[in-house]
């Protein structure tokens, strides 16, 4: 037990880490799970690497409550109105990915989730964040707070967060590639990604525990709180340093780690 439970930490660390950085945690629990599988049930297992995802959104509802929640804080009128606003283009930015993953979803693992295309998801979008930063460079972004994201933006936006139902994409590697494409700053490309997780990633946390139903014994509910609690202080750390980190540097470095852990992930499995 407390082997799976030093597992289960570690996990959770992973996961705090890669949920946020555009670097695909997918790509990342293939890797871990070679040497830190735990001993339990298929079911469980695939659940849990959802699951442990609701510590991460917890840290995103913890550090930008004041700007997710309408009310309070001293907001005008003005304030809480922008805040709704906010709230329904998030929404319409997840509802692309919503109405294709939901239905597909089983279907897209079935097809996709396997070494060789997360690795090379890995790759290719490593080389795209390279060119369209090497593109941006000096160049003077359009939108330069969250609150200034237009309806067609966050359209756009949910329609680029749709490529991450490829395993080995990276959620927030699509989704902010695609912000910085049509123009938003790297700071709000990055929070608008962080506020699409919501209701994303807490979706797709409910769906699992559903389909795994609500009776867990004392040993799997142990190993899903040390998982979420790990991944939500892992969490809250990743995201103050992303957004201190962007603030005076590229996301070009990303890139390249995503091609050499793609090529690690082919060298890995063709080794095995």
């Amino acid at each position: 037990m407390f082997v799976d439970v030093f597992k289960t930490i570690i996990l959770g660390i992973i996961e705090g880490i890669t949920e946020w950085l555009p670097i695909s945690s997918t790509g990342h629990m293939i890797i871990a799970e070679e040497f830190l599988k735990l001993e339990v049930s298929p079911e469980f297992w695939k659940m849990f690497l959802v699951v442990i995802q609701l510590g991460a959104i917890l840290a995103i509802v913890v550090l930008f409550f004041k700007n997710l929640f309408p009310w309070g804080f001293n907001k005008t009128k003005k304030e809480t109105k922008d805040t709704f606003n906010l709230w329904y283009k998030i929404i319409i930015g997840c509802l692309p990915a919503a109405l294709i993953g939901i239905p597909l979803s089983d279907k897209i693992d079935e097809l996709f989730f396997n070494p060789g295309t997360v690795a090379l998801m890995l790759i290719i979008y490593g080389i795209l964040f390279i060119i369209v930063e090497n593109k941006q460079k000096n160049k003077k972004y359009r939108v330069k707070e969250v609150n200034k994201i237009t309806y067609k933006d966050a359209i756009l936006v949910g329609l680029f967060q749709v490529l991450s139902l490829i395993p080995g994409t990276s959620r927030s590697g699509a989704t902010i590639l695609g912000g910085l494409i049509i123009g938003l700053d790297r700071t709000v490309a990055a929070s608008y990604t962080f506020y699409l997780a919501v209701p994303v990633m807490l979706g797709a946390s409910l769906i699992k525990i559903l389909e795994f139903g609500f009776v867990f014994s004392s040993f799997e509910i142990i190993i899903l709180i040390v998982g979420t609690l790990t991944a939500f202080i892992v969490s809250i750390l990743t995201i103050k340093l992303l957004l201190k980190y962007i603030k005076k540097n590229d996301f070009k470095v990303f890139g390249y780690y995503r091609i050499l852990l793609g090529l690690v992930v082919i060298l890995y499995f063709l080794l095995k």
